[in-house]
């Protein structure tokens, strides 16, 4: 069991290191893409005939294999963590963006129309209206993009030492020591797991209106509210609606 710790010093880091390394070079990705996919997903809603080029731009570039993006980027970012880190921003895109797209299409029309009768402009009706309501689905990708990303890290130990915990991989080839395969594996397992439910309670903190077991759980970013009848909003909207009035 001592082995299971006992990282190489080629590594030049310890396994807390190598977790730190790892989160590093998953999360900032994940939070990058977020902050692409939100504007380029408003877009998309408010210019539908964008939504199919933007689909199909990011679902080729996540076609490409990483190796192909390190041999073109290694010229410009060198050998660093940036060459990882590029790649796996643009690969969370092809997850973000349509989540972003649908959650947004989702919010009723009839509440919409509420909150451009209380003098909501469109910006801000985005971001205190359709977001708020939006975030179940959202938090569902946000789920998705960074579970991949905490696996796709591994493959930065192509380029030298870049990989985080996948480099554990690699030195258990060279040094015969298939206890660091172990290692790495179980403990990026156990990263994505926590990564996961860390994300599912920032949406219960950030929706407290909806049930544990709602949208959140399921990742289908559909409402679980059936829509009432007439014009009136659906209950699951109103909080959030009525917080953005104050």
């Amino acid at each position: 069991m001592s082995g299971f710790f006992d990282i190489p010093s080629d590594l030049q880091h310890s396994w807390w290191g190598l977790i730190g390394l790892h989160l590093r070079e998953a999360l900032l990705p994940v939070l990058a893409g977020l902050l692409l996919a939100l504007p380029l997903g408003q877009l998309c809603v408010r210019m539908r005939w964008l939504y199919g080029p933007v689909l199909w731009v990011t679902t080729v570039l996540y076609a490409i294999p990483s190796l192909a993006f390190f041999v073109v980027l290694i010229d410009y970012t060198g050998q660093t963590e940036l060459t990882v880190m590029i790649p796996l921003t643009v690969y969370s895109l092809v997850v973000l963006v349509p989540a972003i797209v649908d959650a947004v299409r989702s919010v009723p029309q009839e509440t919409l129309a509420a909150a451009t009768a209380m003098g909501f402009g469109p910006v801000r009706r985005y971001l205190q209206v359709q977001l708020p309501i939006a975030v179940p689905a959202i938090i569902a990708g946000l789920r998705v993009a960074t579970v991949s990303s905490i696996s796709l890290v591994s493959v930065g130990t192509l380029i030298g030492n870049q990989g985080a915990l996948g480099n554990l991989l690699h030195d258990a080839t060279i040094y015969n020591r298939p206890e660091l395969a172990w290692n790495a594996v179980i403990t990026m397992a156990v990263l994505a797991m926590l990564a996961d439910a860390a994300l599912v309670l920032v949406r219960v903190l950030l929706t407290p209106w909806m049930p544990s077991g709602g949208i959140g759980g399921s990742g289908t970013g559909r409402r679980t509210t059936p829509r009432t009848a007439g014009t009136r909003p659906v209950p699951a909207a109103e909080p959030a609606l009525k917080d953005a009035a104050r």
